[in-house]
């Protein structure tokens, strides 16, 4: 069973869940879900996992029950947060699995906290460094908000909900997930996120990884223009890549089984010789 436990801060209180039964020397796996997501994103790879590896995810500031916040949520506030978190629930060197803007957040902590993780695996984000976005890219991420604000709820949720999966699991869950918002709390966050986003583009940054990666995405996946990062991604960059047949944007519910596959493979190629039971 997992633990649930909070980090209590002077903007709100952040809630997330531990589960250390694999033992004091078993490898440690941050769960980072995207904008607008909870930490049930995960819930096949939490798990698959749980068994074999220690575990920890979260809800991040404002999103699912770590609300209400108060205070910001660009990616270095959140990735200091993560920190205290980890610490508070004594995790080394850990994998960070981060799921799009759990991606981001990942690459952000990195650069903060060089020398930390052990491994990153990106599903279904993008790359932070400037060299891949066009100005006009970064121009739409910071205004989102009142494009939102101007789609009926109804079909907000619809679009949204249909857009980021291709399987009933996915888009269910998308959609429930945004009617626990109400709508201007929803398009808030949302434009928040993105211009995080933008912004820790345009810090520019090295964002040099510097653990071994691995890159998922969903064949299918719709969001913005993520496929086409990934492409650049791997083509630049070098790292290893599993395209994820008949999944979009929320490939960890629309393929987990492949998913879990392409996680434990890398896991078994930066732990060699760890046993599987």
């Amino acid at each position: 069973m997992f633990e649930n436990r909070e980090l209590k801060t002077e903007y709100g209180e952040i809630r997330y869940w531990v589960r250390a039964s694999a033992g004091p020397n078993a490898p440690w796996l941050v769960f980072l879900p995207g904008l607008t997501a909870d930490h049930h994103l995960f819930d096949p790879q939490l798990e698959h996992f749980s068994q074999r590896f220690n575990c920890l995810t979260w809800d991040p500031p404002n999103h699912g029950v770590s609300r209400p916040w108060t205070g910001g949520i660009g990616l270095d506030e959140c990735a200091e947060l993560l920190k205290r978190i980890m610490e508070e629930a004594g995790v080394s060197s850990p994998v960070l699995v981060g799921q799009s803007n759990g991606g981001y957040l990942s690459q952000a902590f990195m650069e903060l906290y060089p020398d930390v993780a052990a491994g990153f695996v990106s599903v279904d984000s993008c790359p932070l460094k400037r060299e891949y976005y066009a100005g006009w890219e970064l121009w739409a991420l910071k205004h989102t908000y009142a494009m939102y604000m101007c789609i009926p709820w109804g079909l907000l949720v619809a679009w949204a909900g249909n857009g980021v999966a291709t399987t009933d699991t996915g888009k269910q869950y998308m959609k429930g997930l945004m009617r626990s918002y109400e709508k201007r709390d929803y398009c808030r966050l949302a434009a928040q996120g993105y211009r995080a986003l933008a912004e820790a583009v345009d810090a520019r940054r090295p964002y040099q990884i510097d653990c071994p990666v691995q890159l998922i995405c969903g064949e299918e996946d719709r969001a913005g223009s993520a496929k086409r990062y990934n492409r650049e991604w791997t083509a630049r960059e070098g790292f290893p890549m599993a395209w994820i047949p008949n999944a979009g944007h929320n490939s960890t519910l629309d393929a987990p089984e492949r998913v879990n596959a392409a996680i434990d493979a890398f896991l078994d190629r930066i732990f060699e010789g760890m046993p599987r039971d």
